[in-house]
């Protein structure tokens, strides 16, 4: 069964751009996240990307193909430890690939590669989406909901996650960012993150299932507070009755038992007959009934008795 990573990642693949401009910026973020340039002398450039989503590497070469006259390979490899596949394609030295990568915003002219999101490509919002989209499929994560809300972008350089940071930022999303190893992690930990993630993202059915799974989570944790609560008053009124069984036995034991009030007498006798009822419940069997309020009085009158008598002997 497919993660729901990859679920997500396949969705996202099938999403198409609002603009000419959306497509660039969607392969611009999958190149410069899971992507490796090379570089031999002068304007000789090569890029090697890998991944293991099989919709990443359909929407490389797609996007590629529809963008630049680029000869592009795809390698399929199969890992039998893992029973996983990487997709290795690669974009060998070509007479115009260094002006496509300046296109990309790859390269920059007398500055070698770019260090941030390239701001040329992501003047509308339809832009900046679709980076955030492709910089998900090539380095993004987010577990299964129904273990955990969390989502992620692993991407090297720092400038560059941080303006995914101030990415996610426009679209009311606070993400976070983690240094680990060399690489940085964009993160979102928050149910309304996620889901705002995905939305902007144009994963709609992604973020309608995480909201479902949410919802079911939140009954669910509903009807464990109810139940915990209900076993806990019922562990009260079990305890108070056992109390209230055992002061009736000892208070009939007493001379003064005979002449106690009609009142006190029903009480014992009820209390006696229905050790399961809480105190409102026994008040109702009462002629007439009575309240939990009197109920209780009752029981303080008896204790009161007993306490009486046991202070004389």
């Amino acid at each position: 069964m497919a993660t729901f990573t990859a679920q997500v990642k396949d969705e996202l693949s099938r999403v198409e751009g609002e603009c000419p401009q959306c497509k660039y910026a969607q392969l611009s973020a999958i190149v410069r996240i899971c992507g490796t340039l090379s570089f031999r002398g002068s304007g000789h450039y090569s890029v090697h990307i890998s991944t293991e989503t099989g919709a990443v590497a359909r929407t490389m070469i797609k996007l590629t193909h529809e963008l630049f006259d680029l000869d592009t390979s795809l390698t399929v490899r199969q890992s039998v430890l893992h029973k996983t596949r990487n997709y290795l394609i690669e974009i060998g030295e070509q007479e115009q690939l260094e002006e496509d990568l300046m296109r990309l915003g790859i390269l920059v002219p007398g500055m070698g590669l770019a260090r941030g999101v390239p701001a040329h490509l992501l003047d509308q919002e339809c832009c900046r989406r679709s980076f955030l989209r492709g910089a998900f499929m090539a380095g993004g994560f987010i577990a299964d909901p129904r273990r955990d809300f969390h989502l992620e972008i692993a991407v090297t350089g720092e400038q560059l996650a941080q303006d995914l940071v101030e990415l996610l930022a426009g679209f009311d999303v606070h993400a976070r960012l983690n240094h680990r190893r060399g690489s940085y992690a964009v993160y979102v930990k928050s149910f309304e993150g996620v889901v705002s993630t995905l939305r902007a993202m144009g994963g709609a059915l992604s973020a309608r299932a995480v909201d479902v799974v949410r919802r079911v989570k939140r009954d669910k944790n509903n009807a464990n507070r109810q139940t915990n609560a209900d076993m806990a008053n019922l562990r009260r009124t079990t305890d108070a009755a056992g109390s209230q069984m055992l002061l009736v036995e000892k208070v009939r034991s007493l001379p003064e038992y005979r002449s106690l009030s009609p009142a006190l007498r029903e009480f014992c006798t009820l209390r006696t007959q229905n050790p399961e009822l809480s105190l409102a419940q026994l008040g109702e069997l009462c002629d007439p009934p009575a309240s939990k309020s009197a109920m209780y009085h009752r029981v303080l009158r008896l204790q009161t008795l007993l306490a009486d008598h046991e202070e004389r002997q």
